[in-house]
């Protein structure tokens, strides 16, 4: 009977721990469905967690668009941060409400579970939340934006799109797991929790952008940053260019707005209306030796002459900028001229560009002036080695650059400079441009807009023009 008494009383304090004790929280199984996915562009996982619940609503954000209305500065080379986002999601009309939850060491586990129960409790109203958290459980581990979608209770996950992932839809975390990543762990001072919550606002429909966008640029410095590695250069961005020299930052800023801009102002102003189809990045490399090494360490390529060049293969103008800024000039009109003008032969394209390798502002448009090229053109002329122009504008590219007599270059420049004294370059240009398919070569075009039928009485005309020229 005593032992019967023992068992019984031990039950019974059992059965009043049971009853008095605490419950654990209980959460119910929700899910938003039909979520798309999104993967992330290099460094946009915020953005593409946005977007994909922007397209759950039907609203045509992407996360390109996203980025760019968070105002982030893309010459920095890096997606949106939490404080980014948020700004951005408050701009398209999300009412985000308190991001930032600060966690008393003492009661992290706690605090850490009253926010998962705040989080669990949108999502039962059909809020899904963005949250901060490590990308893993390994030490050093970055931080990473992820989408939760639901919850599941008979196995405990959080339900989440990984936008790192192709293959990221719907994916699942122990909650446990989740939570040991959600607070971000400061080496002093309290963790702390980012949750963003996406309850809708009036959600703004985006402005339609055209040529690129600070998100192409922001994607296109990443990979410029990855290039360079922790060499010293410096990177600005002068659309449709990025800069990069070697030079101090404020010598690259001087050298992208009064060479790069300049230019590019001027040259669309009476050529170019199109953009290059592909960001074009202008290397400056401060001297002979810094131009050599780098263009070979960056590019695999051996410089086949001392001033630049121009390589489309990389989408790149290379330049030894100590050679000053003429032949910088020079290439931008081949990277102009390849999207307005796509089939403009070798002698017109190395005409324009050579007229600009030195120039400058005339009554608001860009004028070029004599230059080196001056001397060796006399030179042939006297030598009565410069073709006619028939000739000329009917060499093939192979003929001007690889069969060239050495006048080329130079009765091409002195060409455009004969028909800018004259006011005609602009037109001829246009009227080329229009033409070319009936007319390639440009000779026809060139008669009618000098008004000359017997060309090699002009020849002689304009051989007395060039005589005249002086350099410097």
């Amino acid at each position: 009977h005593a032992m019967s008494r023992i068992v019984l009383i031990l039950l019974l304090h059992v059965f009043i721990a049971t009853a008095c004790a605490t419950p654990g929280p209980a959460y119910k199984d929700v899910l938003l469905k039909s979520v798309p996915h999104v993967t992330q562009k290099p460094d946009f996982c915020g953005e593409a967690c946005a977007e994909m619940w922007l397209r759950r609503l039907k609203k045509p954000w992407t996360q390109d668009q996203v980025f760019n209305a968070a105002g982030v500065n893309p010459a920095e080379g890096r997606g949106c941060s939490a404080p980014d986002l948020v700004k951005a999601l408050k701009h398209i009309g999300f009412v985000t409400g308190k991001v930032w939850h600060k966690l008393d060491p003492k009661k992290i586990t706690v605090q850490g579970e009253q926010q998962w129960a705040a989080l669990h409790a949108d999502l039962l109203k059909g809020i899904p939340s963005i949250v901060c958290t490590r990308y893993d459980q390994k030490p050093g581990a970055p931080e990473h934006l992820r989408l939760i979608l639901g919850y599941r209770s008979g196995t405990d996950e959080v339900v989440y799109h990984e936008p790192g992932d192709a293959k990221g839809a719907y994916r699942k975390i122990k909650r446990d797991a989740f939570m040991k990543l959600w607070p971000l762990r400061a080496t002093a001072g309290p963790s702390t929790i980012i949750r963003i919550s996406l309850a809708s606002g009036t959600i703004k429909t985006p402005t339609p952008t055209t040529g690129f966008t600070p998100a192409d640029y922001a994607q296109h410095v990443r990979q410029v940053r990855s290039k360079i590695g922790t060499k010293p250069f410096s990177i600005v961005i002068q659309p449709p260019f990025v800069v990069i020299g070697d030079e101090p930052k404020r010598t690259v800023q001087r050298r992208a707005t009064h060479t790069v801009k300049w230019a590019t102002d001027m040259l669309k102003k009476d050529y170019f209306p199109k953009d290059p189809t592909d960001i074009i990045e202008v290397w400056l490399f401060k001297n002979k030796r810094s131009y050599e090494k780098n263009t070979k360490a960056f590019f695999g390529i051996t410089p086949h002459t001392p001033y630049g060049f121009f390589s489309s293969r990389n989408d790149a103008l290379i330049m030894n900028i100590g050679t000053g800024g003429g032949t910088l000039v020079h290439e931008m009109v081949h990277a102009f001229m390849a999207p307005n003008f796509p089939a403009c032969p070798a002698w017109f394209n190395e005409g324009m560009g050579s007229l600009y390798e030195q120039c400058r502002e005339h009554d608001g448009h860009i004028h070029g002036l004599t230059n080196w090229r001056l001397a060796g053109l006399k030179k042939a002329i006297k030598r009565r080695a410069v073709p006619s122009f028939k000739d000329l504008t009917h060499t093939s590219d192979y003929g001007f650059y690889d069969q060239d007599p050495g006048s080329n270059y130079g009765q091409a420049r002195y060409l455009c400079y004969y028909l800018q004294q004259k006011g005609l370059l602009v037109k001829f240009y246009h009227q080329f441009l229009k033409n070319h398919k009936k007319d390639p070569t440009g000779y026809n075009t060139l008669q009618k807009i000098l008004g000359e039928k017997d060309m090699p009485k002009f020849k002689k005309n304009w051989e007395k023009f060039v005589k005249q020229l002086r350099f410097p």
